[in-house]
């Protein structure tokens, strides 16, 4: 290794292992068990160890707020996370590499018929704890209700909510096949997923990591890794 990833090395992994945080609850990002997970930042987790010549490990949760916790308690060095501000404070992000859509979920019957309508009140927007449309509409919501849970559309489905609230990819799916659920088309909200270290990482880190981000998604590796993990709805974000 050079002098300066030698350096990084030592900064970003001070175990001698890059340990990364997995978020298994985003199936866009994640697929596989804590034994053996697999998809984008799995992929893009092993390329940073490789860059630095060390080995790379796993500690895997099922929300994104886990994740987060993991990292800013130092059991992890990197994650994979939605840029927010409740978390910037903690988190240096390099810019997106991917991008997805929150989207609601209402009753057929629902006279909700577009994102708009959702922020009204009496509405309650079922969410996944700690998710990024959670920060989100907590943030922007003025008239509507957050209800959190383990899972946006099954505590929707469980206290019967108004709206629930999820990722494209498994909100779709579960509405499939429903009669008694529709599908909001449109999205409330780009998911901006990132990597990210803690605040603590030298700026020549935190740059190398922006770096290696703008790189993958350039040559087609974010893209590639994508499709071998079944994502290909999801969308490689523009370069920074």
């Amino acid at each position: 290794m050079s002098a300066d990833l030698t350096a990084i090395a030592r900064d970003l992994a001070p175990t001698g292992t890059l340990r990364a945080s997995i978020n298994l609850g985003n199936p866009v990002l994640a697929q596989g068990s804590p034994l053996q997970p697999s998809g984008v930042t799995v992929d893009i987790a092993r390329e940073v160890a490789r860059r630095l010549g060390v080995p790379a490990s796993f500690v895997c949760f099922d929300a994104a707020r886990k994740s987060f916790d993991a990292m800013t308690s130092g059991d992890a060095d990197l994650c994979f996370l939605a840029v927010d501000p409740a978390r910037a404070g903690e988190v240096a992000f390099t810019a997106p590499y991917v991008v997805i859509e929150g989207v609601f979920v209402v009753p057929s019957e629902s006279p909700v018929r577009a994102a708009a309508d959702v922020d009204r009140d009496g509405v309650r927007v079922g969410v996944k704890a700690g998710s990024a449309y959670d920060l989100h509409l907590t943030r922007t919501l003025e008239h509507a209700t957050v209800v959190r849970g383990d899972e946006g559309v099954d505590v929707f489905v469980a206290e019967g909510l108004e709206v629930g609230a999820g990722i494209r990819e498994p909100v779709t799916a579960f509405v499939a096949g429903r009669e008694d659920l529709r599908l909001i088309d449109e999205p409330f909200m780009q998911i901006r997923q990132a990597v990210g270290t803690t605040r603590t990482r030298s700026a020549q880190t935190v740059a190398f990591l922006h770096d290696l981000v703008e790189e993958l998604k350039a040559s087609g590796f974010v893209a590639d890794s994508l499709a071998r993990s079944g994502q290909r709805g999801a969308a490689v974000a523009p370069p920074s």
